[in-house]
């Protein structure tokens, strides 16, 4: 790639919208904080409608005068462009698979009988027609009769869910309506669980959401008469409940939780009725939930007293913790278990990286997993009659292939290679330690093209999310083997506040501890630089969500750090967050400005919303949002752009891309990540002074 003083243009297209700012403040403790971008909270108002409109104007007038732009979308395209195939699972007398012919928006769901032609089971490119309403859930009856399937409009989490009978693809009953978090799990053909919150009375995109509750749909029935199981009283209020049944229809298990972290524990005995609930655990100290069950002895996942998490058994009629016995015990590395084919399956992160091993219903290990190279293992999984069952097997330069897995004789056979017209071979993938700033050793993969010259002067993404127990584990993504193709590095890591060593490393990035997650960062940027894999002036942060916080954390303290910083959908004003939504529910990572006089100094400290500065440099910066997040909401983004644009003193671009009818990022079509991407990379690349691209 050749490279410019792309500033001149940069100067001549930047005339940002003039943001209203209102004399809004709030006291917490004592000291009054100015809220002057209170109103962009409104996702209802028309003032805020035409706030976006302009910012989309600015933004989008930037980035089409970058004349790679077109480029880099076309070579996403053409790489994105080859079939993707999940794999198979069996329900009833088909078996289903998700498969995506290339740039379909959304994955169709296939299915056959035995060895017939596959049909079209399920389209949700049909059902909207840009492509925007998705599939969330889809969850079969005990004999595969029926289906029950969520779909979310524009990316909202508030979601619709539709019954069909399988044989005709028919629909049979008027669709489930305002569901939101929910599983689908059925009872036998007869019904099926299903969870929500009482539908706001303000915004559905952005009010108060913290009562959730779990119903049993009755097939037939009005929703408005479903049974609420869990969730209506005070003392069962909690923010977010879920249900399922266990695979023999034995058993309801109900998990309630506060906090995205620790939950109480329930079961309920479908074989009486009308019986009582029954307290497995009365408290939110551990994150615990039932793997399996052999009649009334279940079979818990826990990190109760056991950081790492492990496996206990217990019988039914008396589940509480002083009755646990270890099944498998704890290790030194994070466990990730599953069942399937009668047998259970634990993957352990060694240093973010899978290891697999199968054991029987009597805790005895049968073999290790022979995995196909370093990288990261999906669960195997399936019910207990299946002799099959398939994994996939991913790194960041490996496209993703699946393999099958005869549970007896444990022996792996290459089912569907990808189909992705990438060279591996051409790329090198490393794992590194580096030292943060109070010692901690933290991991980070690094990845890029072989031969490159490690000159300090190569275009670099550091990503990062470090929160909510999260473990970034090596995968493979088309829109990243772009940026390698540029020459580009790609740097993940593997921050505290993350899952990757257990309980202990995500406590260490929560609450008061949360500055070592943006130390972790800072460190990492710094290593890459210290190593001659890049300089500040090519050197981009991302992250998405928490991700997006510590983006927006990071370029606010160290703007020197960085060229560009990618804040994605992020959530941006802690001293708010818990307002919106469910974003209450977030407190045990981040504590709220309400918890005591030193969570909001510690907050209010690091707050990208307000710490932005006037007379600062700040790198060039593209926030991406979506109008119809509901999980972070974008007034998160809007008010950090409104900040930066105001206080800017650099000639850096501090832009919006506010995608519409579009969410957090689950669901999103094909076609519109193909044109975010294009963006963020042509943004990045042009900022870094690139006028060119590489022959590809």
């Amino acid at each position: 790639m050749n490279t410019a003083n792309n500033s001149r243009l940069t100067s001549n297209l930047l005339s940002y919208p003039d943001t209203r700012k209102g004399d809004v403040t709030t006291a917490y403790f004592g000291t009054n904080v100015a809220d002057p971008y209170r109103w962009l909270e409104d996702d209802r108002s028309d003032e805020t409608a035409s706030w976006v409109k302009a910012e989309n104007k600015v933004t989008f007038n930037y980035l089409q005068q970058i004349p790679y732009r077109q480029q880099l979308k076309e070579r996403l395209a053409k790489l994105w462009n080859y079939e993707k195939v999940g794999a198979p699972f069996k329900e009833g007398k088909y078996t289903y698979f998700y498969k995506n012919d290339g740039l379909q928006n959304q994955y169709v769901v296939y299915r056959k009988k035995d060895n017939g032609k596959a049909e079209v089971f399920l389209d949700p490119n049909r059902f909207s027609d840009d492509g925007t309403t998705s599939l969330g859930q889809l969850s079969f009856s005990k004999d595969g009769s029926l289906a029950a399937y969520a779909i979310s409009e524009g990316g909202s989490d508030w979601r619709k869910i539709i019954i069909i009978d399988t044989e005709t693809k028919k629909v049979i009953e008027k669709p489930l309506v305002d569901v939101k978090f929910s599983d689908i799990s059925w009872y036998s053909n007869q019904g099926f669980y299903y969870s929500s919150y009482d539908k706001p009375k303000g915004s559905e995109l952005s009010a108060k959401t913290d009562q959730h509750k779990l119903y049993y749909h009755q097939l037939g029935q009005d929703q408005k008469h479903d049974q609420v199981i869990f969730g209506a009283t005070d003392a069962q209020k909690r923010r977010y409940v879920g249900g399922t049944v266990t695979e023999d229809d034995r058993f309801l298990i109900i998990s309630g939780a506060k906090s995205t972290s620790g939950n109480d524990l329930y079961l309920k005995d479908l074989s009486q009725p009308n019986s009582d609930l029954i307290t497995i655990i009365d408290n939110f100290d551990s994150d615990t939930y039932l793997i399996e069950n052999e009649g009334d002895k279940l079979f818990l996942v826990t990190n109760l007293n056991a950081p790492n998490k492990k496996i206990i058994t217990v019988n039914a009629k008396q589940p509480t913790p002083e009755h646990w016995q270890d099944f498998i015990s704890e290790t030194d590395h994070v466990l990730t278990a599953s069942v399937g084919g009668g047998y259970f399956f634990t993957e352990y992160m060694v240093d973010a990286i899978s290891k697999v091993f199968q054991y029987d219903y009597q805790g005895k290990q049968v073999r290790e997993i022979n995995l196909p190279g370093v990288g990261s293992a999906s669960s195997l999984a399936g019910k207990k009659k299946d002799a099959t069952l398939y994994f996939s097997f991913t790194n960041y330069k490996t496209p993703t292939t699946i393999y099958s897995f005869d549970v007896n004789t444990g022996t792996s056979n290459t089912y569907r290679k990808s189909g992705a017209k990438f060279n591996s071979d051409d790329y090198l993938s490393k794992q590194v330690f580096y030292t943060s700033k109070d010692g901690t050793k933290v991991p980070m993969i690094i990845t890029y093209k072989k031969g490159l010259e490690l000159n300090g002067q190569n275009p670099t993404i550091l990503y990062g999310y470090g929160g909510f127990n999260v473990s970034l584990t090596p995968r493979f993504s088309v829109s990243r083997a772009v940026w390698l193709e540029q020459g580009g590095i790609y740097a993940v890591a593997n921050l505290r506040g993350g899952g990757e060593y257990g309980k202990k490393w995500h406590k260490a990035g929560t609450q008061q501890n949360k500055q070592n997650v943006f130390d972790d960062f800072i460190a990492a940027g710094e290593y890459l630089m210290a190593e001659k894999y890049t300089s500040s002036d090519y050197l981009a942060i991302q992250g998405g969500s928490n991700g997006g916080l510590l983006v927006g954390a990071v370029m606010t303290q160290r703007p020197d750090l960085m060229k560009v910083a990618l804040p994605a959908v992020g959530v941006l004003d802690m001293l708010r967050y818990h307002t919106f939504t469910a974003g209450a529910g977030w407190a045990y990572d981040y504590g709220t400005a309400e918890q005591s006089k030193d969570m909001f100094d510690y907050l209010h400290a690091y707050s990208p919303v307000h710490n932005v500065k006037s007379g600062v440099s700040y790198p060039a910066t593209l926030i991406t949002t979506g109008d119809h997040d509901d999980r972070v909401v974008p007034a998160h983004s809007f008010k950090f752009a409104a900040e930066l644009q105001d206080k800017q003193s650099g000639k850096a671009p501090t832009l919006i891309r506010i995608e519409t009818n579009a969410g957090h990022g689950a669901g999103t079509p094909v076609s519109k990540t193909i044109e975010q991407y294009a963006d963020i990379y042509a943004f990045t690349l042009f900022n870094m002074g690139y006028k060119t691209l590489t022959n590809k």
